[in-house]
């Protein structure tokens, strides 16, 4: 392919009919995701008031990543990808539905949202392997970065879109339930993309052993390969102490800034929006970007962000605050991401993946836990600041560690 100038070279990736189709279904779906998840934090926190509560039901809907990661990534690696995904897809649609109508029956209690949200951790668990590694089955390997820069793109966009459209709906309603419903109907377009798909056919290796040992292939190919094993333990340190941020906002909004719903909703499609910019750029630049100053860049800035955000009570400012973070944190991920599924074989893309999502799912209980009982102790503020200033220290040792090798080996 001749190389494309200017913003045509954001969106080399559409080029494919496959991923123009998951693009498109994904993006409705994604605004209906995030209607619902800014729903839900507002909805447990009117119920019970409790920021721990807001920790365990984070927790709650990512804590089984820890335990099917690996089963999911095995499966991707041995089943189609498309028909996982169709699966997963409508049994996350049936949970929204049934959150609408217990919000709309007036029956919800905090005990059925963890619930309903730890059958979701299953869900995504067997979700994300598949959905990541099959992004390079619908484009290509020279086009992945892209893909999945655009991927990022429509996670942020619908993350920009949604928690604003979902504070608008809570105010306009008096409830939460018509985002979870909205959030149902979003992924019918999804799996109708999905179905719509031709995807090549991949011819899957032969593997022997057992089940398990199959499963387990993929964290014995991060042990080895130390590109991957640094950028995921610097991943795993993010996870925790980073992005479990996003659980104390319903607090920070309410107790710090003294906002309303709509408000709240506006914090988190700053974040979306900065993100939404990151993942652009990334797509646009990022083959010609250092891939150690984008990983290492992008955690620093998202950590300062943070840092910055705990101590101001300016709103206009937050929103500020929260969109260079954003922006920070896509950086990494995009990158980083790119770096793991170009490192590894084929035919272990999606067990890496399974570890990959264990550690972005799996390492949110961990962190929504710390967040919501540190916070209960000292403080949101204080709590989130903390969390920052250990996300920039560990991209300080993750540099000091990889400061002596040549840049094609990180």
């Amino acid at each position: 392919m001749a190389p494309l100038e200017g913003w045509a070279r954001v969106f080399t990736a559409l080029r494919h009919r496959n991923f123009r189709l998951f693009f498109w279904g994904q993006l409705i779906s994604l605004i209906g995701t995030w209607m619902d998840k800014a729903a839900e934090g507002w909805l447990i926190y009117q119920l019970t008031g409790s920021k721990l509560l807001l920790g365990v039901v984070t927790a709650a809907g990512t804590a089984p990543m820890l335990v099917f990661s690996f089963w999911g990534g095995s499966i991707a690696d041995r089943m189609p990808k498309r028909s996982i995904l169709v699966v997963t897809q409508s049994c996350a649609m049936i949970l929204a539905f049934m959150e609408a109508f217990l919000v709309w029956s007036h029956l919800v209690q905090p005990w059925q949202i963890i619930v309903l949200g730890t059958l979701g951790g299953v869900v995504m668990a067997f979700d994300m392997p598949a959905r990541q590694s099959f992004v390079i089955e619908m484009t290509s390997r020279e086009d992945l970065m892209n893909a999945i820069s655009l991927n990022s793109t429509i996670v942020n966009g619908a993350r920009l879109i949604g928690p604003s459209a979902a504070g608008i709906m809570i105010a306009s309603f008096g409830s939460t339930a018509p985002c979870f419903f909205v959030d149902g109907l979003s992924f019918m377009a999804v799996i109708a993309s999905l179905l719509m798909m031709n995807p090549p056919r991949m011819i899957r290796a032969a593997h022997t052993g057992s089940t398990w040992e199959h499963a387990m292939g993929g964290l014995a190919c991060v042990r080895q390969n130390r590109r991957v094993f640094t950028i995921l333990s610097l991943f795993s340190v993010v996870g925790v102490f980073g992005w479990s941020y996003g659980v104390l906002m319903p607090s920070f909004a309410q107790d710090v800034l003294h906002v309303s719903a709509a408000g709240y909703g506006a914090l988190m499609s700053a974040s979306g929006l900065g993100a939404l910019c990151g993942a652009l750029t990334t797509a646009w630049i990022g083959h010609a970007m250092p891939r150690r100053t984008a990983v290492l860049g992008g955690v620093w800035l998202f950590s300062s962000m943070l840092i910055l955000f705990s101590i101001t009570r300016i709103y206009w400012l937050a929103l500020v605050i929260l969109a260079i973070g954003g922006f920070g944190m896509m950086v990494f991920f995009s990158t980083s991401n790119t770096l793991v599924q170009t490192s590894v074989p084929d035919d272990m893309r999606g067990r890496v993946m399974g570890v990959w999502a264990l550690i972005f799912g799996g390492m949110m209980p961990i962190g929504s836990l710390e967040c919501g009982t540190l916070a209960h102790w000292i403080g949101t503020p204080a709590t989130i600041g903390l969390g920052g200033a250990i996300c920039a220290l560990a991209a300080f040792v993750t540099w000091l560690s990889i400061r002596r090798r040549p840049p094609s080996a990180t």
